[in-house]
């Protein structure tokens, strides 16, 4: 992807959709003021809390992501270390599911041999992430290389367990992704709702909890609103992305994301969606706009 950016290029972004010619300066010149934001903002209903995956959008430095996010109503970015922490505090958001400690996605917590280094990385990373003020830090099971359900579920109840005191501490949560091992992540051993449920069943503590990543799970599993019905209590955060591709969650795909969010506000959540697509239209901001005008319910 390009390293170059032109802001000229994303504030204009920020009229996706709005035909300017014509349009006097002057308003022009409102609508990238703070006046502008605060009527923005206020539109939105308040019932789902917004972030983005920083990753999706890395044509974008983090400065220039959190400027454009916020003016949609984005309260927190995804998938950010601590070198960025202080670009998302001077703009007033929030590492929604901070990240850094975890080796990868294939070397998890369900393989005795990656223990040392990840309890090594999550003891520094946790103090860490309640210093700045968060409460969510990403970890991953990793691939099963020949294990058994229960092998992965032993092996990952004894490594989390290792850092759960430390993640009650500082109230920290711990929080498993979900990810299909259909398409995108094969012989990935947190695959299904059901095998995440039961870790957490297995740990027992309100800082071990799952990422519901929709994407993957409508891949793996299908039946999307009855297993958050069925399992919100175990999920502290969501990520959205359109099926199949991955790409804009708008008409184009197969999932009815509006409904999605009706279903998870049932439930009485009240942390974030995450949008972790990868948008294919040339005007990425609009793309990202325009998801959160479908989630805001």
């Amino acid at each position: 992807m390009s390293a170059t950016f032109d802001r000229r290029t994303a504030i204009k972004g920020i009229l996706a959709g709005t035909v300017t010619f014509g349009i006097p300066s002057d308003l022009l010149a409102f609508a990238d003021s703070p006046e502008a934001l605060k009527l923005n903002l206020n539109t939105l209903k308040g019932k789902i809390n917004h972030s983005v995956a920083r990753w999706c959008f890395s044509d974008f430095d983090v400065e220039t992501l959190c400027v454009e996010a916020k003016k949609i109503g984005i309260t927190g970015i995804d998938l950010v270390g601590p070198k960025e922490w202080p670009i998302l505090k001077k703009h007033n958001l929030v590492s929604t599911m901070c990240n850094g400690a975890e080796l990868n996605l294939v070397d998890g917590f369900n393989d005795q041999k990656f223990h040392e280094q990840l309890i090594k990385n999550y003891t520094e990373m946790i103090p860490l992430v309640a210093k700045a003020g968060y409460k969510n830090l990403i970890c991953f099971s990793g691939n099963k290389r020949g294990k058994t359900d229960e092998e992965g579920w032993n092996n990952c109840v004894l490594g989390l367990q290792k850092l759960i005191p430390l993640a009650e501490k500082h109230q920290v949560t711990l929080v498993m992704e979900l990810l299909n091992s259909k398409i995108d992540h094969k012989d990935y051993q947190c695959d299904k709702t059901s095998w995440g449920v039961e870790l957490a069943k297995r740990i027992n503590s309100e800082n071990f909890k799952l990422l519901y990543d929709i994407y993957h799970m409508q891949i793996d599993e299908g039946d999307v609103i009855r297993t958050i019905r069925e399992n919100h209590k175990y999920i502290a955060h969501y990520h959205t992305g359109g099926v199949p591709g991955r790409n804009e969650i708008d008409e184009t795909q197969e999932l009815n994301y509006s409904t999605i969010m009706k279903a998870i506000a049932a439930t009485g959540f009240t942390g974030f969606v995450g949008q972790e697509f990868i948008p294919k239209q040339k005007d990425k901001i609009a793309s990202l706009k325009k998801a959160i005008e479908i989630c805001d319910i």
